[in-house]
C-alpha cells in the first residue's frame, strides 16, 4: 500500500490580517486539530523583530508540543539586484529555520544573474554547515519565476556541486505567464515540495483558489510531478467554521494526490 504524501498548510492561507490577528502559532494549532501533518511558517507574517525571544520562540515550542512538521519560507531572494550573494539574508532564513525547528527553508532565488555562479561556492559551504534542507522556489517575479531563470540557476548550481532541490509552486507560473506544464517537463525531477493551489483570473489579475475551483489543468499537472513529495495548501482558507473548512481541504487534498498518484502508476503501466 503507498502511503499519501504529507500535507502541510502555509500560514499564510488563512490570510495576513487574520493571521496578524491571532499569530502563527494559534492557525498552527488549528491546523493541527484539522489533521495537517505540518505547517509553513511564513517569515513576511512574524511579528517580533527576529532576535532572542519573542513570537519565534513561543511558535517553535508550540511546534515542538504539537509535533508538528516544519518548513520556513523566508520573503527574502538568495541572490541581491547585483547578482551577488545576500548572505545577510541567507544566514537571517537559516538562523530563523533553526530556532523553528524547521527540516527545510524555503527561499527564491532573487536576482541570480551572471555574475552570480562566482558566489555559489559561499552558499555550497554554508549549506555544508546546516543540517536544513535548502528548496528553490519559484516565485511570482521574472527574475525568479520563469523556467529559463531558474534552469539558468540550477545548470549553474549542478555545476558548482550544489544538488538542490525544488518547491513547485503549481499557480505561480501563471504570474509570469509561463506555462505550468512545461514547468513540470522541466524540473520534475527535481521537485521535493509542491505548494498546491488552483487559479482563477479575477479583475485583470491573477488569485490563488482551491483547486477545485481552478480553470487550470492541474489534474495533469499533477501527474507529471513526484507522486510521493510533502504537499502544501497555498489558497485562502475562510468560513465561519475555520477548522471544518481546513479539514474539508486537507481531507479533500489528500484524495486529490491519491488519485494523482494511482492516475500516474497507470500510466507507468
Amino acid at each position: 500500500m503507498t502511503l499519501s504524501p504529507a500535507v502541510f498548510i502555509s500560514l499564510s492561507s488563512f490570510g495576513a490580517a487574520e493571521v496578524g490577528r491571532h499569530g502563527q502559532l494559534w492557525f498552527a494549532r488549528l491546523a493541527h486539530a484539522a489533521g495537517a501533518d505540518g505547517v509553513e511558517v511564513r517569515g513576511e507574517l512574524l511579528r517580533d523583530d527576529h532576535h532572542a525571544g519573542g513570537e519565534i520562540d513561543d511558535i517553535a515550542a508550540g511546534l515542538r508540543e504539537l509535533k508538528l512538521r516544519v518548513v520556513y519560507s523566508s520573503p527574502e531572494g538568495m541572490f541581491a539586484r547585483g547578482g551577488e550573494l545576500d548572505a545577510a539574508a541567507v544566514e537571517r532564513a537559516f538562523a530563523i529555520a533553526r530556532r523553528l525547528g524547521a527540516a527545510r527553508l524555503k527561499m527564491s532565488i532573487g536576482h541570480f544573474g551572471p555574475a552570480s555562479p562566482a558566489f555559489l561556492p559561499a552558499l555550497k559551504k554554508h549549506l555544508a554547515e546546516s543540517a536544513i534542507e535548502l528548496v528553490i522556489e519559484n516565485d511570482q517575479t521574472d527574475s525568479a519565476g520563469t523556467v529559463d531563470a531558474l534552469q539558468a540557476f540550477f545548470a549553474a548550481a549542478d555545476a558548482a556541486g550544489l544538488s538542490l532541490p525544488m518547491t513547485f509552486d503549481m499557480g505561480n507560473w501563471h504570474w509570469t505567464g509561463e506555462c505550468p506544464q512545461q514547468a513540470a517537463s522541466a524540473f520534475a525531477a527535481r521537485v521535493a515540495y509542491i505548494h498546491c493551489k488552483g487559479v482563477q483570473h479575477q479583475a485583470q489579475r491573477w488569485a490563488a483558489v482551491p483547486m477545485t475551483r481552478s480553470g487550470a489543468a492541474w489534474r495533469s499537472l499533477l501527474r507529471a510531478l513526484p507522486a510521493n513529495v510533502p504537499c502544501a495548501i497555498e489558497y485562502p482558507l475562510i468560513g465561519d467554521d475555520l477548522l471544518a473548512v481546513t479539514q474539508s481541504e486537507i481531507s479533500g487534498l489528500r484524495a486529490i494526490m491519491a488519485a494523482s498518484a494511482s492516475a500516474a502508476r497507470e500510466t507507468m503501466q
